[in-house]
Parts: structure tokens; C-alpha cells; sequence
């Protein structure tokens, strides 16, 4: 009986290593343009990621909003047609809605103080994807929102006069934005380039880059000088396809995407600043804010908190929020 169990045991054996642990494809969806910055490095993850798990782990990417905008990707991802998402911060709201107040309006001020505080947070943040059902691989910061527009933006009064892209399923920031005079259009990313065509929307709020990538520049070629809000981004992937992954493994995955991100934010700066060159030679004017405007938009700024504060995020995160960025201030105080 004994020698018969050591046979099943060999067999068994035998029969493993025969048949060895079939490679993982993981289908990710993303907007960024083919040859982006971000695509670039989607596929420099995707080759790591490989290599390091000996070709277990393989990637495959579809880029520029071909399976859909955020909102369908988080779907798709949820009915196992996708896997992972490389998405924007509006985008992490739809799973996280708290991660929006660390990209509040005028809140935030430099680099330095959103990655002191955003670290801080992200115990937090990454807590709640989890209980959503999503592992987030990496976060990055994507740049600083201006206002584009067909016309200058100074005022608030600018913007009121023109019609206003907003993503579509934000229904608390649709409000307070109406509440506040402003005339905003819900849409899908993929649909701003022929709504700016159409007439259908006259400005939108993104960042330099995008605004060249996605060629949104080419119709509304007036930049709002006031940086409006931090863009952050991060790579998702739900908890039950991270979770086919070795555990082993899954350390050195994350470091890796960790090291890229790092290259990421090097080398959109440096392709951003030639962005914004190129742009200018092509006509981009930019519109300086004077001290008495930016003061009317922080006043707008705070009647819009009012309205999103326990809707869109809940008042315990911006408090903390609030408490991080004043140790920060503290801390850096000249």
C-alpha cells in the first residue's frame, strides 16, 4: 500500500510538470493615445512584466478608448471582458469616490505637496478599491489642469459664457457646476474631439499634454493661465485576476511598475514642455490670471465644495486631506 501511494505521489508529480501553470493574459484597456507617453510606457510594462515572470504574465494592451470610455472599462472589467485599466483620477472616482479630494480645484499647489499627501492617503484610497474588488498597481501624476477654450478664459464669467465639457456620470459635479451659472456637458472622453467640431462644447479641463495628444488643442487654442487642479492616474486591475498571480511573484510586478512610473513622470515633463512649445508656434495663446481673478475663482471654488462635500467625497477624507497638506506646509514653511 505504501509503494502504491509513492507511485500516485511520482505520477502526480510527473503529470505537474508535464502540464506546467498556463500563462496569464491580462487584457488592459486604456485611453492614451498609440505612441503617448503613457502607452509608451504601458508596453514598457507590459515587456517587464513578462520577463520577470518568464512569459507567466502577459499583457495585452488596447489603447485609445477602443473598448470604450473609463466608465465602460470599469464595466467590462467587472463582467471579466477586461482585466485592468490604465484610468485617469475622475476615472478612480467611479470605483473610489474619495480619491477626489486630493484633485479638488486650487487646493493642492505644487508637485511636492500632492506627493506628500497622496502618499498619505493612499493607504486609505487603496483600501477602498479593494473593497470594490480592484488592486491598484501604481499611482502617477499625470500633469495640471488648465482650461482650453475657443475663447480667453480669465474670469469665471468667461467660462460661464461657453459651454463646458464635464465627464459624463459625475451628476453631483454636474450640479454644483449649474448651481454656479456655468452651462456644462456631460459627455464621454472619445466624444469631446467632435463635440469641440460640432459646437457642441466651446472648453474643456485637461493638461497640456493631453490637450496636444488627443488634439482637443486644435479647437480650443486658448489656455487658461490658472493651473486648476492636479491630474492623478493609476493602473487598476481587479483583485481576482492579481490574485491568479503567484503571490511570489507579485512583489517584484509591483516594483517594477513602481520604477517605470518614475520614468513616466521624467519623461512626460520633458514631452509636455515640448508640447506646449510646439503648440505656441501653432497659435495657443495663453491667458495670464491676474491676482483679482484668481481671487474670483477661489470664491467659486469654495460655493462648489459646499455642494460636494458629503455627495461626491465624504468630509472625514477632506479633513485629513486638509490636516496632511498643513503638516506638509508646516513642515516646508520658508
Amino acid at each position: 500500500m505504501k509503494s502504491t501511494g509513492k507511485i500516485i505521489a511520482v505520477l502526480f508529480l510527473l503529470i505537474i510538470l508535464a502540464n506546467p501553470i498556463a500563462a496569464l493574459t491580462i487584457k488592459l484597456g486604456s485611453l492614451a493615445p498609440v505612441g503617448s507617453p503613457w502607452d509608451n510606457a504601458l508596453r514598457e510594462l507590459a515587456a517587464e512584466w513578462k520577463k520577470i515572470s518568464r512569459g507567466r504574465v502577459n499583457m495585452k494592451i488596447y489603447p485609445g478608448g477602443i473598448v470604450g470610455d473609463e466608465p465602460d472599462m470599469l464595466r467590462k472589467i467587472r463582467i471579466r471582458q477586461l482585466d485592468a485599466t490604465a484610468i485617469t483620477g475622475i476615472g478612480m472616482t467611479h470605483i473610489a469616490p474619495n480619491v477626489l479630494a486630493v484633485q479638488l480645484p486650487m487646493l493642492v499647489r505644487d508637485d511636492a505637496e500632492l506627493d506628500y499627501v497622496l502618499q498619505k492617503m493612499q493607504p486609505i484610497f487603496e483600501e477602498e478599491f479593494e473593497s470594490k474588488g480592484f488592486k491598484v498597481i501604481l499611482w502617477t501624476m499625470a500633469g495640471w489642469a488648465h482650461f482650453f477654450a475657443k475663447e480667453p478664459i480669465v474670469y469665471p464669467e468667461d467660462l460661464r459664457n461657453q459651454k463646458f465639457f464635464i465627464t459624463e456620470g459625475s451628476s453631483n459635479d454636474a450640479q454644483a457646476w449649474k448651481k454656479m451659472g456655468f452651462h456644462v456637458v456631460p459627455l464621454s472622453v472619445n466624444d469631446v474631439l467632435p463635440a469641440l467640431q460640432s459646437g457642441m462644447i466651446d472648453a474643456v479641463t485637461t493638461t497640456p499634454l493631453a490637450a496636444a495628444a488627443l488634439q482637443w488643442f486644435g479647437l480650443a487654442k486658448n489656455m487658461c493661465g490658472l493651473r486648476w487642479a492636479p491630474m492623478i492616474g493609476s493602473i487598476v486591475i481587479s483583485t481576482r485576476t492579481w490574485e491568479r498571480i503567484p503571490e511570489s511573484m507579485r512583489p517584484e510586478l509591483l516594483q517594477a511598475a513602481n520604477k517605470i512610473e518614475r520614468s513616466l513622470r521624467v519623461e512626460a515633463a520633458k514631452i509636455e514642455a515640448q508640447a506646449m512649445e510646439i503648440m505656441k508656434e501653432n497659435g495657443l495663446v495663453i491667458n495670464p490670471i491676474p491676482p483679482e481673478a484668481e481671487k474670483e475663482w477661489r470664491k467659486i471654488v469654495d460655493n462648489g465644495l459646499d455642494m460636494l462635500i458629503g455627495r461626491s467625497f465624504d468630509r472625514k477624507t477632506y479633513d485629513l486631506v486638509r490636516s496632511h497638506l498643513k503638516d506638509y506646509r508646516d513642515k516646508h514653511a520658508p
